[in-house]
């Protein structure tokens, strides 16, 4: 079964982080949520706290399919200043191993220089910070390993592609139904 980690930061995008939890566990993916801090409770950006599963430090996570970063501008900021997290995502990413960000989180792959000459986008008033990559406007893009997305508005999108790109379009299409999205 493939192996999905998401992170969580004091300040993540709950919906971002939350939605894709969902509709890849829907999916019936083994998703494993995973506070950056030594401490499980995270609090969200909107001051709703979630019990992760595991904590960064007491966690193998070399072996999984795909890296999740949720946006929010603090979630973000905590998670750029996270360096296991961030040698983990070159790690993933010099191994052409997936990895996904929405919201503001892309700016980390940007900083990381895994974005440049790659199309992606971000939240919009982030557009700038992605420099070196070829930006859109899209709600979701994908360059080879890595996958972006643009915010909260996007986040089923995000999810959706991700199933895709992990089982397949037409199990996506599927849960999109299931869900009564479009």
């Amino acid at each position: 079964m493939k192996k999905i980690y998401v992170f969580l930061a004091d300040g993540f995008e709950e919906i971002e982080a939350l939605t894709v939890v969902d509709l890849l566990r829907r999916a019936q993916l083994e998703v494993v949520t995973v506070s950056i801090k030594e401490e499980t409770q995270v609090m969200g950006s909107h001051r709703i706290p979630v019990i992760a599963d595991a904590v960064l430090s007491q966690t193998d996570c070399s072996k999984g399919d795909l890296l999740v970063l949720p946006g929010g501008a603090v979630g973000t900021e905590n998670l750029g200043k996270c360096q296991p997290l961030l040698e983990l995502v070159k790690a993933y990413a010099a191994q052409d191993k997936k990895v996904a960000a929405i919201c503001a989180a892309p700016t980390i792959f940007a900083r990381l220089g895994l974005l440049d000459g790659r199309k992606a986008t971000c939240y919009p008033s982030m557009m700038e910070e992605l420099a070196d990559a070829q930006r859109t406007t899209e709600p979701v893009a994908v360059d080879g390993c890595i996958t972006t997305s643009r915010g909260l508005g996007t986040a089923i999108d995000f999810s959706l592609e991700l199933i895709a790109q992990l089982i397949s379009p037409e199990k996506a299409k599927e849960i999109a139904e299931s869900i009564v999205y479009k």
